[in-house]
């Protein structure tokens, strides 16, 4: 019986399986790992990363976050990050429904074309409307300002394709027989056919605090103050500034504190991830 057991172990498929396997373990460490070294690196003393090295620190301490603290003004870089992630998905929810919708359901002139320009725009790097951008701000006078960063991020070509998209799996059936029981569009859309598309919203708003969450490049262009700048652009000047000290440990320690909110959203979130794109609607 142990020989047959043996035999059935070391089949050919079940070597493939866990040649697979293995592949993919060794791949997500190789993810992993200088994640895990930021995250023992921030516990760690200046001679401990320099002279001593070692995985895991002598004894777990706290002082390279109180230099951190002390130095940068955290809470208000992450007062600043939160409004204009958390308040540019709240305004994106308004734009995004309203023209997916149009677009999976309404007829009008040129429909086909405006969509597909609308599209176009994913092909279009952010950087290359820098400076147009920059000149519609400057000319509002929105300079320095949380509304600046958030601005251009207002309408999303791809949270309009995804709820496009799953507004076309509902059954136009539905829609009929709401609207004959007396139901009005309005409230057909935020009553029955929003609710339905609840994963493609979840799916929309990760992807969305994941980007701007690590947005850096506009932000450290419109903005030129503590009051206004957020959490990246905060951690470059930090770094900057403790480059000629490599205080690697506080360094380890500031990009910890950028990254453990998002980190730890997407921990909570990720059965919620995975399932709003397995579930979202594909219909063409």
């Amino acid at each position: 019986m142990d020989i047959l057991r043996m035999k059935q172990m070391f089949r050919p498929k079940t070597l493939q399986t866990l040649l697979y396997h293995g592949v993919l373990i060794f791949c997500a460490f190789l993810i992993v790992f200088p994640f895990l070294w930021m995250l023992t690196s921030a516990f760690k003393t200046q001679s401990e990363i320099f002279h001593d090295i070692k995985f895991f620190p002598r004894a777990f301490h706290l002082d390279s976050f109180r230099e951190v603290l002390s130095i940068i003004p955290f809470d208000k870089y992450f007062i600043n990050t939160v409004k204009f992630v958390f308040g540019l998905l709240f305004v994106q929810f308004f734009t995004i429904t309203f023209a997916a919708y149009a677009f999976a359901r309404f007829r009008f002139p040129l429909k086909d074309l405006l969509f597909t320009l609308l599209l176009l725009q994913l092909m279009i790097a952010p950087q290359t409307l820098v400076v147009p951008n920059y000149i519609i701000i400057k000319n509002l006078k929105l300079l320095d300002t949380v509304t600046a960063i958030s601005l251009p991020y207002v309408a999303s070509a791809m949270g309009v394709f995804l709820l496009r998209q799953a507004f076309r799996s509902i059954p136009a059936e539905m829609e009929e027989a709401a609207v004959m029981d007396g139901a009005s569009i309005e409230y057909y859309l935020f009553k029955i056919a929003i609710p339905l598309v609840k994963p493609s919203y979840t799916a929309f708003a990760l992807v969305s605090i994941n980007f701007h969450w690590n947005e850096f490049f506009w932000p450290l262009i419109v903005t030129d103050t503590v009051k206004s700048r957020v959490l990246t652009v905060g951690l470059a000047m930090f770094a900057e500034s403790s480059e000629s000290a490599a205080a690697w440990n506080d360094l380890m320690a500031a990009t910890l504190l950028v990254a453990a909110p998002l980190v730890l959203l997407f921990l909570v979130f990720q059965k919620a991830f995975v399932e709003s794109f397995m579930t979202t609607g594909l219909k063409a």
